[in-house]
C-alpha cells in the first residue's frame, strides 16, 4: 500500500517495500538493489521522501490528542497504559507510553514481556506517528528484557491509528522523576542507573489539571508556568483569545500573565506566567474560569473590533512553531 494511505491510517499491517531490504548506501552510488541506477534516484528517492513529508498532526484521531502534545512536547516525567486495537498480533499485552526511556531508547521490552514506548524520542522520518509504530512493533517482536535502539528510516507500514484501540482515553499519570523506568529503582545498576540519577536530578516539577483537559503546570527557577494544549481550530482560537485579551480577561488572576502561545503538531499551546508562589492546585479554578470565557468567546462570530485585530497581531507576534 502507498504512503499516502499509510499517511491516512487505512491498514493495519505493515506494507514491506524494497526500501526495508535495500541498505542505504550514497547518493551517487549503484544502487544495491541491481537497478543500474543512482541510490538516489532509485530507493534513495523513496527514502528521502518519506523523511521530507511532515504530517503536521501525527496523534490526530487518537483519543486525548492534546495529552498526546502535552506528553510529546512538554512534560518531563509520565506514563498512560495503551491498548493495543483488537487485530494487532498480541494484542493482550501491557504496553506503556512513557515520555522518555533510559539512553533515550525509542522502546524497551521488559524482563516479564511488558513494552514501553518513549515518546520523546528522535524521529527520522516526517510522521512522528510512523516512526513510533515502528517502534512498537520491533519491540512486541523483541526478546525479553531487550531495549529497541534507533534504527534507519522505516519503510511504509502502520501508525500509532492503526496498532492502537483509538478509542481508549489516554489515563496520564505524571511522575516526580524516572524510577518507573525500572521495576526496581534502588536496584538499577551500570549506564541505567546513571542515567536515571542524572534525569532524576533534571526533572521539573510537573503536575496535570483535573479541572480542565491537557493543561499542566510547571515550576521553573524564577516562576511557574501554566501551558495548555487546545484542540480548537488555530484561527477560530485566536480570534477567541483575542477578544478575552482586549477585554482584559486573559490572565489567570492576579499576578499571572498571558504571555502567548506556540504550535506544535498543529495544535496550538496557550501560555501562561505564574507567580513562583502559585501552585497547580491554586490555578485549577481559574484556568476552569477561563475555559468558561474562553468557551464563550468561541461561540462569539461576529467581527473582531479594531481594538481586537490589534490584540490578535499581538498574539501572532509573539507566536512560534516548535515543529
Amino acid at each position: 500500500m502507498g504512503k499516502k494511505a499509510a499517511r491516512k491510517g487505512q491498514h493495519s499491517t505493515k506494507t514491506t517495500t524494497a526500501t526495508d531490504t535495500v541498505p542505504v548506501v550514497g547518493g551517487r552510488e549503484p544502487c544495491p538493489c541491481g537497478s543500474g541506477r543512482r541510490y538516489k534516484a532509485c530507493h534513495g528517492r523513496e527514502a528521502a521522501t518519506a523523511a521530507e513529508t511532515l504530517v503536521h498532526r501525527p496523534f490526530e484521531g487518537l483519543a486525548d490528542e492534546c495529552d498526546w502534545v502535552a506528553l510529546r512536547e512538554l512534560v518531563p516525567a509520565a506514563t498512560a497504559q495503551l491498548k493495543l486495537a483488537a487485530g494487532v498480533d498480541d494484542a493482550d499485552r501491557s504496553v506503556t507510553l512513557a515520555t522518555v526511556l533510559p539512553m533515550a531508547w525509542p522502546a524497551l521490552r521488559r524482563d516479564n514481556g511488558s513494552v514501553l514506548i518513549g515518546l520523546q524520542t528522535h524521529t527520522s522520518s516526517g510522521d512522528v506517528s510512523r516512526d513510533l509504530a515502528d517502534a512498537l512493533e520491533r519491540a512486541l517482536a523483541a526478546e525479553d528484557g531487550t531495549p529497541v535502539t534507533p534504527g534507519p528510516l522505516p519503510g511504509p507500514g502502520p501508525r500509532l491509528q492503526d496498532l492502537l484501540d483509538v478509542s481508549a482515553p489516554l489515563a496520564v499519570t505524571v511522575h516526580e522523576g524516572f524510577d518507573f523506568w525500572v521495576e526496581d529503582a534502588e536496584a538499577a545498576t551500570g549506564d541505567v542507573a546513571a542515567s536515571l540519577e542524572r534525569a532524576n536530578a533534571a526533572a521539573t516539577p510537573t503536575a496535570r489539571l483535573t479541572s480542565v483537559d491537557a493543561a499542566y503546570w510547571c515550576s521553573m527557577r524564577e516562576k511557574n508556568h501554566l501551558r495548555w494544549v487546545m484542540p480548537h481550530p488555530e484561527e477560530e482560537l485566536l480570534d477567541a483569545i483575542a477578544r478575552l485579551h482586549a477585554a482584559e480577561a486573559s490572565s489567570l488572576g492576579e499576578g499571572t500573565r498571558f504571555v502567548g502561545s506556540f504550535r506544535a503538531h498543529g495544535l496550538l499551546v496557550p501560555v501562561w506566567d505564574l507567580p513562583g508562589g502559585m501552585t497547580a492546585d491554586d490555578v485549577e479554578k481559574p484556568a476552569a474560569d477561563f475555559g468558561v470565557r474562553l468557551a464563550e468567546s468561541l461561540a462569539d462570530t461576529t467581527p473582531l473590533t479594531t481594538r481586537q485585530r490589534s490584540a490578535r497581531n499581538g498574539l501572532l507576534n509573539r507566536q512560534i512553531t516548535l515543529n
